[in-house]
């Protein structure tokens, strides 16, 4: 392998000086990482922000598994698992924000790991953070289009009262969904432009519904009802597991934190710009879920109508039940469609830079093909499209099992958590003092962030695996270990056919990079 000598040379962000093009700070400081300026830096920090906020969306996050959240804690659950979760969430973020400071890179918490972990253990911890990572956002793309999809049918149910939902027209409406956020992607000049498009959506519908149902809403719940219900209709005989199997719900409405790292090869300074994007969007998720969540419970008059509508959107129900009229209902429905649509433009970005980037290292089969970024429209197409064409096979589990597609959601969850604590597990080992501290740096209080990371990482691993309801059936069954298996099943079998000894990792690429200092050329 040989480095790239237009690392050095490259015509993007450059300065004249005396006829000689050189790097600006940006590229030079990815040049010293050993990689190339492929990607033109079009974000601005408000951009940045949009496309994590998007992809999280907490409020929306709450509203699509609204039901699950209900059923194991009712609105306690929901109401104070979201401030759980902040806190929760906060440390995650720090843990992110000081490792995306000190090491910028698209490749994220794989990279950090390749930098941080020793020598000798840093080409398979990067591996295996890089596949978790991905696999993470393929199930996430799964299922925000799911979620989405599943709405749009809700609402044409609601319209047509004798219309009974078949599995395969959610389907039909998931492809639709994944096809329109390809496309979207497919051009980098749309993209900062879309996720502020995507922010805006997101936060008006937010105002919207959290005035509109409320205010329509003929009855109104109390205060009780909203902060001292709780609900247990899991079969568990603990409430305590009950409200822990639900965490689920209020988790997810914090996930994909990450987003934004992934991107710091598309933004100027992203030292200071990720860290922004990262900390404003934990900022603005929890209070939008927070107060949309405590007005959606003061509105809601049935229960039992919510867990046993045709449409199977609970959240659509609820509308209704506030609104009582069908044609509002599915007014504020096509509100929360609309911002899951660039909710999965946004996971559609973040899951093809993962692609690309890891691929840049060998991490991937096909690792040459999907590296490539195509410069006229200054996207990486080839891992765009591989990386949604997995997403259109993993509906096809909707299709043969809802319960096995619900596992996998979960699965998601716990992937990222893993992918973000593996690096933060090498920075410990490493010393957190031995390395360059970015400019987001909280030194005791990032210690602090970085061992709740890893201590709820362990929780979630342990806890998200156990059955959502009792007395466990096969139709009810948490597949979720299932899918951590097949997962490493595959990790493992490429790492020992291809992986092990195609990795571009520590050593090799910092030779590289010595090479170029030297003069020399690395090759291998």
């Amino acid at each position: 392998m040989s480095i790239d000598k237009s690392a050095m040379t490259t015509d993007t962000p450059s300065e004249e000086n005396g006829g000689l093009k050189t790097l600006d700070a940006d590229a030079l400081a990815l040049a010293q990482m050993g990689y190339t300026q492929d990607l033109k830096r079009n974000y601005t920090w408000f951009s940045l922000l949009g496309v994590g906020f998007s992809l999280t969306n907490s409020w929306w996050g709450i509203s699509a598994a609204l039901i699950t959240g209900i059923n194991s804690g009712g609105p306690v659950q929901i109401i104070y698992g979201l401030m759980f979760f902040a806190c929760i969430s906060t440390c995650v973020g720090i843990s992110l924000s000081e490792l995306a400071s000190a090491l910028p890179n698209a490749g994220g918490q794989y990279f950090w790991a390749n930098e941080l972990a020793p020598r000798k253990y840093a080409n398979f911890a990067s591996y295996l953070t890089g596949w978790f990572a991905w696999a993470g956002s393929l199930f996430t793309s799964a299922s925000v289009a799911l979620a989405t999809s599943s709405a749009g049918v809700g609402c044409w149910q609601l319209a047509h009262p004798d219309f009974v939902i078949q599995p395969w027209h959610v389907y039909v409406g998931y492809l639709v969904i994944n096809i329109f956020a390809f496309i979207w992607n497919c051009y980098a000049k749309w993209l900062p432009v879309i996720a502020q498009i995507s922010l805006f959506t997101s936060l008006i519908s937010f105002f919207v519904i959290l005035v509109a149902v409320p205010a329509s809403a003929q009855t109104h719940q109390d205060a009780k009802f909203v902060f001292a219900t709780f609900v247990n209709g899991t079969g568990w005989s603990q409430n305590g597991i009950a409200f822990i199997v639900g965490l689920i719900n209020t988790n997810y409405a914090f996930a994909c934190l990450d987003c934004a790292t992934h991107l710091a090869e598309e933004v100027h300074r992203p030292e200071r710009q990720v860290p922004i994007a990262i900390m404003g969007t934990v900022a603005i998720g929890f209070v939008t879920s927070w107060f949309f969540s405590i007005a959606q419970f003061f509105s809601m008059n049935n229960l039992t109508e919510l867990q046993t509508t045709p449409t199977l959107v609970p959240f659509l129900q609820l509308l209704y039940q506030a609104l009582n009229n069908t044609s509002g209902a599915i007014v504020l429905e096509a509100m929360f469609m609309a911002t899951g649509v660039w909710c999965l433009v946004a996971s559609h970005t973040w899951q093809s830079r993962l692609c690309w980037s890891f691929s840049r290292d060998g991490g991937l089969p096909g690792s040459k093909f999907l590296s490539h970024v195509d410069h006229r429209v200054d996207v990486p197409l080839r891992a765009h499209f591989a990386s949604c064409f997995i997403v259109l096979l993993l509906g096809l589990l909707y299709l043969g099992s809802y319960t096995a597609f619900n596992s996998m959601v979960t699965a998601c969850i716990v992937l990222l958590y893993i992918s973000y604590s593996i690096p933060v597990v090498c920075l410990l080992i490493k010393g957190r003092d031995n390395i360059k501290h970015g400019p987001f740096w909280l030194g005791p209080v990032g210690l602090f962030s970085n061992i709740v990371l890893l201590l709820w990482t362990c929780f979630t691993l342990i806890m998200y695996s156990f059955p959502p309801v009792m007395p466990v059936v096969a139709g009810n069954m948490n597949y979720v270990s299932a899918v951590y298996g097949v997962v490493v099943f595959i990790i493992i079998i490429d790492w020992f056919i291809r992986g092990k000894r195609g990795y571009r990792g520590q050593t090799l690429r910092h030779e590289e990079v010595e090479a170029h200092i030297t003069g020399e050329e690395i090759v291998g």
